[in-house]
């Protein structure tokens, strides 16, 4: 018989309802009985004892929230009668140790993987497209259409079959025979990015985008890229080149720029960018996969469209995953500072180094005084869907979301736009923006992004593999065609956090290895936002 009703934390003061619960319900629970006092859906909490206000609300074993009124013992929590509290941290005050997972199973394990001359090793093999300057967003899209139509399998699209069909007036009941083109290369993709930024706003935000495609060029995963620039925008190509410089000091990838100022008409710019970058690809459909230990994958962690479980499934799985990969030498990547509120004080005692901790401390305060100086806060995080299904304040949802960082100590703590150098858990000051934070992560230099959503987030990338990771199995059916893991048969009580890890990590290694293509790569859902360092929760 399934449990109704789990606690996370031996000090936690709520339970989070594993099923629905009615009022008048009795529960044996920890030796003693619950009487629920009020309706309670799946994924909600319930209280333990009786809360005064302004009570503490304790969960995950750290302060998530305050009671603004009285709760009984057995009602559920509201963001009507809970408020989002969490605690003050000023310094580290300890060392936390690590026990550390057995990897013996793992050690000689390898995934096949493209190697770079910088010695990374990618998962992908992409040459990219980008513009310095929103004003190079058409031609990018121009480059686009050619490219695909002429280089990449085009997939029968019953969706555009149906509209044709309706064009034709049959309502759709006539069989259309779908285009079929030929994959001209099969050991390269090409990728194409846009954006909005680039000029206008400060020139700070110009060379925060110069370093973030400084990242994606140096990204293990791209082989290289084609990028495109106007000429009279603040984002200019020397700008772009000393951010290179700066995370790739003997960048040996080829770099292909044009500028459309220098060129003429888009006719003749069009002309040579199609002719020199079809050279380059194809002399980078040549470079093959190759064995790597998985001491060389870097794993960006991200959560969206969170739920009551997230917290409790699909996040401490990837916690699990990211200690194991730790372990065997490899690198995590967490980020979502705004989803760190609450949870400082273990994360800056796991910091390996006081300057690192300092760091993180110095991050998170500037991002939250720049939230309220804005007229928010942290405590508006929590979206629509997340209080619907059960993340109530900011520092509930986030001493869940940071379950996906493990246990293991933190190495580095890098600020938007840094790359990562340090194998271990690295912190990443993001926004808690799931597309926004996915492109900071591979800006960094991670080759793996996995990504656990508890409604369904369909949230890609251009250069590297996004894995979904289900925190139930009802959203695992629903949306099939975005899930790749279901770790629901955690909170069945079917599987351990630690059985799930190991089935996660080997599905890391088969994506790694291109023998398994996530659901958003199969979808192109190829997101790319920069983080225009404003506020962005």
């Amino acid at each position: 018989m399934q449990k109704k009703l789990i606690k996370v934390h031996p000090t936690d003061n709520v339970a989070v309802a594993l099923v629905n619960l009615k009022a008048g319900d009795v529960i044996a629970f920890e030796g003693q009985d619950i009487k629920v006092i009020s309706d309670v859906k799946a994924k909600h909490k319930i209280a333990m004892n009786d809360f005064g206000a302004g009570d503490r609300i304790m969960m995950y074993g750290v302060l998530v929230g305050k009671a603004s009124e009285a709760i009984a013992k057995g009602d559920v929590l509201t963001t009507e009668n809970v408020k989002h509290q969490s605690a003050k941290v000023t310094q580290k005050t300890d060392t936390i140790g690590w026990s550390v997972p057995n990897v013996d199973k793992w050690k000689d394990k390898t995934f096949m993987g493209y190697h770079r001359e910088d010695g990374q090793v990618g998962t992908a093999n992409v040459w990219l497209f980008f513009p310095l300057v929103f004003c190079e967003n058409r031609n990018i899209e121009l480059l686009k259409d050619i490219f695909e139509k002429e280089l990449l399998t085009q997939k029968s699209n019953s969706h555009r079959m149906l509209l044709r069909s309706l064009v034709n007036e049959d309502n759709g009941t006539t069989a259309v025979e779908p285009e079929q083109t030929t994959n001209v290369f099969d050991n390269i993709e090409v990728k194409f990015i846009t954006h909005p930024g680039g000029c206008g706003g400060i020139r700070q935000d110009s060379e925060s985008l110069a370093r973030l495609l400084a990242g994606y060029v140096k990204n293990p995963n791209v082989a290289g890229a084609t990028v495109l620039s106007l000429g009279c925008q603040n984002l200019q190509i020397d700008i772009f080149n000393k951010a290179l410089e700066a995370i790739s000091p003997n960048n040996k990838k080829p770099v292909l720029m044009y500028e459309q100022q220098q060129m003429g008409t888009v006719d003749e710019m069009l002309t040579a960018i199609i002719k020199n970058s079809f050279e380059a690809i194809k002399e980078a459909n040549n470079i093959q996969r190759q064995p790597a230990p998985l001491s060389k994958l870097k794993v960006g962690l991200e959560c969206g469209g969170s739920d009551g479980f997230s917290g409790i499934s699909a996040n401490p799985t990837l916690g699990y995953t990211s200690d194991m990969l730790v372990a065997l030498g490899g690198t995590a990547i967490l980020a979502e500072f705004p989803e760190l509120c609450g949870v400082e004080q273990e994360l800056v005692n796991r910091c390996v180094e006081e300057d690192k901790a300092n760091k993180f401390l110095s991050l998170m305060q500037a991002f939250e005084k720049s939230v309220v100086d804005a007229g928010s806060g942290f405590d508006m995080n929590p979206s629509p869907g997340n209080i619907k299904d059960g993340l109530i304040t900011d520092a509930m949802k986030s001493a869940g979301a940071a379950k996906k960082g493990g246990t293991s100590p933190v190495v580095d703590v890098l600020d938007y736009g840094e790359y990562v150098t340090n194998p271990g858990l690295n912190l990443l000051c993001t926004p808690g923006n799931d597309v926004e934070s996915t492109t900071a992560m591979v800006g960094s230099g991670a080759n793996i992004v996995l990504f656990t959503t508890g409604l369904g987030t369909p949230t890609g990338n251009p250069i590297t593999p996004v894995i979904k990771v289900s925190s139930n199995s009802e959203l695992a059916a629903k949306m099939s065609d975005i899930i790749d893991v279901d770790t629901g048969d955690v909170i069945k009580g079917e599987k351990t956090i630690e059985e799930m890890a190991e089935t996660m990590l080997q599905y890391i290694v088969d994506v790694a290895s291109g023998t398994i293509k996530s659901k958003a790569s199969i979808l192109n859902q190829d997101d790319f936002i920069p983080w225009k360092r404003g506020v962005s929760l």
